[in-house]
Formats: structure tokens, sequence, C-alpha cells
């Protein structure tokens, strides 16, 4: 064999079996940046695990964070944290020994955080004591403490027709401008809990500082903690903001506390993890969704909810966009199935100009049988027949061809709907607590003689 075929094959060997070398000896060997398609940097030469975290070394000694997302071969598949401009080809790549984690602690309070846990309020550094894993430790479903004390939200229809248990996992489900955000921000304000942990995940960059400002406001702030990762940020970065958000929201319940979890939005985290299957080649499954995402959502959704028995727990709120308002968009089945409940707003609803646009019909809490009395379940369900009966009859009675007298149910849904609309209506600066909700969901079918407004709190 020639000499220099030799040496070639040499080399070769070397090169494919030193990364398992230095590997097994617990040494630490960089590789090189061989390739970079879209978001996705392939590296071969070095060995991590997935999950684990590489820095990304230029020539001018620049740094770009990575996260390992996949391999195939010799090849390991990155994912940058950050911006990726500058990037050279055959760029060192350097694994750290570290995976992403959690900084957790009291000192969160009141600021505002990226996806990566930097503060973004300029109020100076973070002083973090405790670190958890980003991806969360499970807890044996025996040992939870199960729904059982009902909690306010502030919203009457909620209130009243779809009531909420401490530790129940609920999403807002809409198109695009139909009010989700409004509604999320309502009981933001209006929910009794000792902190308030806010992930506003893949959307407007403009919404972070409405939603502090106006909806937070600086009394809300003091016991609450936002991650803000816009959409311009990496999908990885997305991703994590999103974990970011629930690992903190573990780290209060852990220590007893009563925590409420507001996600915006659960659909641009199953979108970044779909950027980031496709980016390493995963198959498309449904509508463009890889199998990974559909993992990915119950690992994130079953993270909240109740702590071991007299615990804490986390009430998470998560909003869902139904691209094109398809309720059977994948994204939205999937976390209809995961979830304990589902609040749909209606876009017709909102073009009526009834708010919060809530499709009675179309939502359920799957707790409230556990936390309401039957007398508050019978009236719940006399007010959803109603409204129900109205609905599938509602062009009849429009052009005048139904009769009175043809039908009792009928007459009666046309005599109560006024107060039912009246009872979903509220208006975004009034606050309705349980007691007032239950109350005036009584009233609705009492004597009208005396039907009494309460007022609200």
């Amino acid at each position: 064999m020639p000499e220099t075929r030799r040496a070639s094959i040499w080399r070769e060997r070397l090169r494919r079996y030193q990364p398992k070398i230095a590997h097994s000896r617990g040494l630490v060997l960089e590789g090189r940046l061989t390739r970079m398609v879209g978001l996705t940097l392939e590296a071969i030469g070095c060995r991590a695990a997935v999950g684990a975290r590489c820095d990304v070394v230029n020539a001018n000694g620049s740094r770009i964070g990575a996260e390992v997302v996949g391999f195939s071969g010799e090849s390991l598949y990155l994912m940058p944290t950050g911006a990726i401009h500058g990037l050279e080809p055959d760029a060192r790549v350097i694994p750290t020994g570290r995976v992403s984690e959690a900084a957790v602690g009291d000192d969160l309070l009141g600021r505002v955080i990226d996806g990566a846990g930097q503060p973004l309020d300029a109020r100076g550094p973070l002083h973090h004591s405790h670190y958890r894993s980003l991806t969360g430790r499970p807890i044996n479903p025996l040992a939870r403490e199960p729904i059982r004390q009902p909690l306010d939200v502030g919203v009457r229809a909620i209130n009243g027709l779809l009531s909420v248990g401490r530790g129940q996992r609920l999403g807002l489900f809409a198109g695009s401008g139909v009010g989700k955000s409004v509604l999320l921000g309502m009981m933001t304000k209006y929910t009794e809990a000792d902190i308030v942990v806010v992930g506003l995940i893949g959307e407007r960059g403009r919404e972070v500082k409405d939603f502090i400002e106006n909806t937070l406001g600086e009394a809300g702030m003091r016991r609450a903690v936002v991650v803000a990762v816009p959409a311009d940020q990496p999908p990885l970065k997305r991703l994590h903001g999103a974990m970011l958000t629930t690992s903190i929201a573990e780290h209060f319940r852990d220590q007893g506390k009563q925590v409420l979890l507001l996600m915006d939005s659960l659909t641009r985290f199953a979108q970044a993890q779909r950027e980031i299957g496709l980016a390493i080649n995963e198959p498309p499954a449904t509508k463009g969704y890889p199998p990974s995402v559909f993992a990915k959502l119950p690992q994130l959704i079953e993270r909240a909810g109740n702590g071991r028995a007299g615990g804490g727990s986390i009430t998470a709120f998560y909003t869902v966009l139904a691209e094109g308002d398809d309720q059977n968009d994948p994204i939205a089945d999937a976390a209809r199935a995961i979830l304990d409940g589902h609040v749909v707003l209606s876009r017709q609803i909102a073009e009526s100009g009834q708010y919060p646009a809530i499709d009675i019909e179309a939502s359920i809490s799957r707790a409230m049988n556990d936390i309401t009395t039957p007398e508050h379940q019978q009236q719940a369900r006399a007010f959803k027949k109603l409204y129900s009966t109205y609905q599938r009859n509602r062009d009849l009675i429009s052009v005048g061809a139904y009769q009175p007298g043809s039908d009792a149910r009928i007459d009666d849904a046309i005599q109560a709907m006024p107060s039912l609309l009246d009872y979903l209506q509220q208006d975004q600066a009034t606050r309705h607590d349980y007691a007032h909700s239950v109350d005036a969901l009584a009233r609705v079918f009492g004597d009208p003689s005396e039907q009494a407004e309460a007022t609200p709190t």
C-alpha cells in the first residue's frame, strides 16, 4: 500500500477514535464546526451528550453558546442559544461539561429575565443561591395532592360556570386577536396567589412592557417573576424560556407557596420545538409538526399542578393559539387532551361585542365537579342548557319564524337570555370574586323581583 494512502487511513482512524479515547479518560476534546444549515450547527471531533452545553469559538475569540440537540455517527448537531452573526467555518467547538440549569431564588421576585435567566430590567445582577434542572424532576402521581379547593380567578363566567381548582392546568384557546391576552391579564390581576410566574414566550416584544406596566403594575410585580423571550429570539432560547418559567414555579411550590403560572403561549413553545426538530431532519408528522413536539408538550405541562400532600401548588393557565380559528389544530387538540380543562374564546362572540368572548358551550373545567357544591353544579348545567337551546334556535328566533308557545324550553331560553348575556359579560377593570359569582348565578334562576345586583369587588 502506498505510504500516502496508509497515512491517510491512520489519520481518519485517529480522527474517529480520538474523541472516544479522550471521553473514556475524562478528557475534554474540542471539535470543529463543519457545516451550518439554517440554525443547525454540525461539529465533528468532540463528544457530548444530548442537552450538554458547548462553546463555539471564532478565530477572533468571540464565543457563542450552543446546546447539543442530536447526533449522527461522529457528528454532533448543535443549536445556538444566541445570535450567530460572525460565525466562521472551522470554528472551535468546546464541550463545557455542563447542562442547562435554572437559577432560582427569592432574588427573582419583581424582576424581568430572559430565557437564559439574565436580567432585562437594568436593576443590577441577580444573586442566586439555588440551581435546579431545567427539565424538572417528575413527581409520583400517587404522591400529588388532589384538587379539592376552588380558586378565585376574578372572572365571573369562569368562577361560576367553569370553576377552577387550586393546582389545575387550564388552557385559553382562541385565534389571533380574540382576547386571550386580555383575559389572561384579568386573571393575573385578580387571582389569589402567593407568587405569580409569567412566561411571555414567542410573542410580540412590545407586549412585554405593556404587560408589566398595565397588567401587573407596581404592586403586582412585587410578587411576580416575568420571563420574556420575544419572537425574534432563537428557537432553543424560546424553548428554554418556557422550561425556565416552569422551573421557577416549581421552586416556589416546593417552598409551600401557592403559585400562579401564566404562559403566553404554549403554541409558540411547540413551534420552537418544531423548528428544532425539522432543522435536525426529524420527519414531520402532523401539519409539519414532528413527533418530538407531541412528546415535549406533556413533559412541560405535567410539571405544573399540586405538589406533595401538605405542600404548595402550581395553578397554570396556558394560552393556545388556534391557527385560523381551527379548534382541531394539532397543537390545540394535543393540549386539550393533556390539560385539566379549556376555555374557548369565540371570534363570533367577540365581534358581537361580548367580552370576555367565552364560548360556554365549547369550554369545560374537568375539576369543577370535585370543588363545587351540588347546587352550584345544577345551576351551571341549567345555565348551559338554556344558553345552548337559544343558540341552536337562534336563526329561527331572529327571523321571526318561531312562534311563542311552540316549545316550552325555547320559551324559557328566550326569556332568560338577557340575564344569561349579562352574566357572561364583564368589564376588564372590574373584579367579581368567587362568592359573588356563585350568588349571581343563583339569582339568574331566582324570582326577577328579588334579583338585586351585587356590588363587585
